[in-house]
């Protein structure tokens, strides 16, 4: 079987709308961190020099939010209410939905935009595939060639409203993009409001997420090295934070050779 991995790195040294703070701990920080330690927690006396090479393990802090990197949103993050009742969180959803026949739609434009049904329907009726329930969609939009930099949230291109009820309707419960976001850029959303005065138009796919529980895998990479739009399994299993809206995945495709 091979393994193609389809996340992202997160890296302090990218550009992030909201930061990410990596501070390591060396080997020598790690022995004297564990002395402390001992002596707090333990009352015990091992001196950091008595480690072999006056080392010990080392360690990473990264501050970070939950949407950074690769992740899954869960329902709760879509709103604090739905009309299918209580939203759950990342830790409450079954598994299994994170692990099932992969679709690949490829969707790139030179244009960033929306994704209508239309095209939705078209790219499925060229790789030839029906839409069948927990199937796990992914849209390649191109966007991840720009990861890492400011264009990388502002130039991509998001479902609508109706494509993504297009694919809730066919039984998705998790649909994938390479983009920042599974709706069309924030410009873009507050342009069309501005003109249209038509709040439908606001992060429809998110707010979708109020009348359907479904989960989005936003921050996807590497769509390209996939060799065929079907015949992969997705596995993204999503990090299990107590009481949170998403949580980090490493979402690899599994291709059966």
């Amino acid at each position: 079987m091979r393994i193609i991995d389809l996340s992202t790195t997160i890296d302090a040294d990218n550009w992030e709308p909201d930061p990410i703070t990596h501070t390591p701990m060396t080997h020598r920080q790690g022995a004297d961190h564990m002395a402390a330690a001992m002596r707090e927690h333990f009352n015990l006396d091992l001196p950091a020099d008595a480690l072999p090479d006056g080392e010990f393990l080392n360690n990473d802090t990264f501050t970070l939010t939950a949407h950074t990197g690769t992740h899954i949103d869960a329902p709760a993050h879509y709103g604090s209410t739905a009309t299918y009742g209580t939203p759950r969180t990342i830790d409450q959803l079954p598994l299994d939905w994170f692990h099932g026949p992969g679709v690949l739609l490829d969707v790139r434009t030179d244009h960033p935009a929306t994704i209508g049904a239309d095209r939705i329907r078209t790219r499925l009726h060229a790789i030839g595939h029906h839409l069948t329930p927990g199937d796990i969609v992914l849209l390649h939009t191109g966007a991840d060639t720009r990861a890492g930099t400011p264009a990388y949230f502002t130039h991509f291109a998001g479902l609508d409203h109706d494509a993504t009820h297009y694919l809730l309707d066919h039984g998705v419960r998790v649909i994938g993009t390479d983009a920042f976001s599974l709706d069309a850029p924030f410009p873009h959303i507050i342009e069309t409001y501005r003109r249209t005065n038509d709040p439908t138009v606001l992060w429809p796919a998110h707010v979708a997420g109020r009348h359907r529980e479904y989960c989005q895998i936003e921050r996807l990479a590497n769509l390209g090295a996939l060799p065929a739009p079907t015949g992969f399994t997705v596995m993204c299993l999503p990090v299990k934070l107590a009481r949170a809206g998403a949580g980090w995945t490493r979402a690899v495709a599994l291709i059966d050779e």
